[in-house]
């Protein structure tokens, strides 16, 4: 008689490292476009917080997140000075 395995599921910080990898990401795109300094840098502090949570199949996505909103919060940087907006 065998048993069988207990299916391995998500701890609660996993499902929210998920969920604020997605919102970092989200707030790195907006940042190209709106200010830069007010919504990419603490974007890029929740990508960091993601990635510090994230273990398993979390993972990739907040190292994405951090690839991803430190280059828009860049690409919003360049676009912001050369358009003489507002960085802040």
């Amino acid at each position: 008689m065998s048993a069988d395995p207990i299916a391995e599921r998500d701890r609660p910080a996993e499902t929210i490292a998920g969920f604020l990898a997605a919102l970092a990401i989200f707030g790195g795109v907006i940042a190209v476009a709106q200010r830069p300094v007010v919504i990419g840098l603490p974007a890029l502090f929740v990508a960091l917080v993601a990635a510090t949570m994230a273990r398993g199949r979390n993972e990739r996505l907040a190292a994405a997140a951090v690839a991803i909103t430190a280059v828009c919060w860049l690409a919003g940087m360049i676009v912001s000075v050369l358009t003489s907006r507002p960085l802040w």
